[in-house]
């Protein structure tokens, strides 16, 4: 019999993405840990800590396997959180403007026997300069609000970006790639 996924996050978009591959999470369930950045922690090093403590946080059956998953957006060393409100996402959308930033997207999977496996895709994202008009056409369609570096690719930003290099899945909440190999190491049956 094959182990059921566990999905360690209330996030859509990360049930859509795993959705592209095929998969149906058996149980989902939200993690309850504090996301806040340890006092000099490199984006990097918070990224993969928020997707392992994560899955960490969910209680996991005696068959069942576990995926986490953490997007954190960070120009130089400084990680932007989610924008929790219009303020917030302004001075974001202003920082981003007209310049590259890294996405970090993590990945952590336990398996039935309780290892676990991690690891993290650098996307490099960059939006084109953004006017005052734009910023604020963001700001009123509510979608950056919540989100990482207060803006959503899969949404209306995508048209303000200029350039990206990376894995779009992983800027949207979870690199499929990087997800279907931990899930195959953890013995979960993915194509």
């Amino acid at each position: 019999m094959d182990p059921e996924l566990v999905l360690a996050s209330s996030s859509p978009r990360r049930r859509d993405l795993l959705a592209r591959l095929g998969i149906v999470p058996g149980r989902i369930a939200s993690p309850d840990i504090d996301e806040r950045p340890r006092k000099a922690e490199l984006p990097r090093v918070y990224a993969l800590r928020m997707a392992e403590e994560k899955a960490l946080a969910v209680t996991r059956g005696v068959d069942e396997i576990v995926i986490a998953g953490d997007t954190t957006v960070a120009v130089g060393r400084r990680i932007l959180q989610q924008a929790e409100n219009p303020d917030m996402q302004r001075g974001f959308l202003k920082l981003l403007s007209g310049r590259r930033h890294h996405v970090l997207s993590a990945v952590a999977v336990i398996d039935t026997q309780g290892r676990m496996r991690s690891r993290i895709c650098d996307s490099i994202v960059c939006f084109k300069r953004l006017g005052d008009d734009e910023i604020e056409s963001y700001i009123g369609c509510g979608e950056g609000l919540g989100k990482a570096g207060g803006y959503a690719i899969q949404g209306r930003a995508e048209a303000l970006i200029d350039w990206m290099a990376g894995s779009h899945s992983g800027v949207i909440g979870l690199p499929l790639y990087e997800a279907r190999i931990l899930l195959r190491a953890a013995g979960y049956p993915v194509d």
